[in-house]
């Protein structure tokens, strides 16, 4: 799927967030067009099925929060924290840092990722989920970037696919820094 530009009144200025400088990316009224693009897959899918929802923090918590908030599937939410990230490269190192409370046997799974670039730590997570027994394990995510993608399985549900760029905005961040910003910025190097 190519990006669809709505660009309503997003301002354009260059911020900066540590020692890097970002310019304008996506607005927010594009990113709320792509949560509800997921949310109604989602929806259709799981209808009367109630999912357990497992966001992946800490960059997911914004889509997860929006796109939670949408769904009439009655989903349970649940939080798993993970960290592939160093600077603005993935490491490749998988890091658990709170693991799971739910019991999963036999229900249906949506991981939400805020982005899927590479696809390792995807791939990873979901190997880990099909080990405690779940009759399903899908992956909703924000951004895809098939580019740099090397995993075995590409998302299930995608609200936009991306160059191979490094953003910020809205849960995602540089070395912690642009979490809160409603909008996506991309790297201006």
């Amino acid at each position: 799927m190519k990006i669809v530009h709505l660009w309503l009144k997003f301002q354009v200025l260059i911020i900066q967030l540590g020692d890097k400088k970002f310019r304008p990316y996506l607005s927010a009224e594009e990113i709320a067009w792509a949560v509800s693009r997921v949310s109604e897959a989602l929806n259709e899918k799981y209808n009367g099925k109630q999912p357990i929802v497992l966001g992946v923090l800490n960059g997911a918590f914004m889509f997860c929060s929006d796109l939670v908030k949408t769904l009439t599937c009655g989903p349970e939410i649940h939080f798993v924290k993970v960290s592939s990230y160093e600077g603005t490269a993935s490491s490749g190192n998988l890091s658990r840092l709170i693991g799971i409370s739910a019991e999963l046997k036999d229900r249906h799974v949506i991981l939400v990722e805020d982005i899927v670039d590479t696809g390792l730590t995807v791939d990873v997570l979901r190997k880990e989920l099909a080990a405690m027994g779940p009759a399903s394990v899908e992956v909703a995510t924000l951004l895809f970037k098939p580019d740099a993608f090397r995993g075995s399985q590409k998302p299930d549900y995608t609200g936009l696919e991306i160059p191979n760029d490094f953003v910020v905005g809205y849960g995602l961040d540089y070395n912690n820094l642009g979490r809160e910003l409603p909008e996506l910025y991309v790297i201006n190097d």
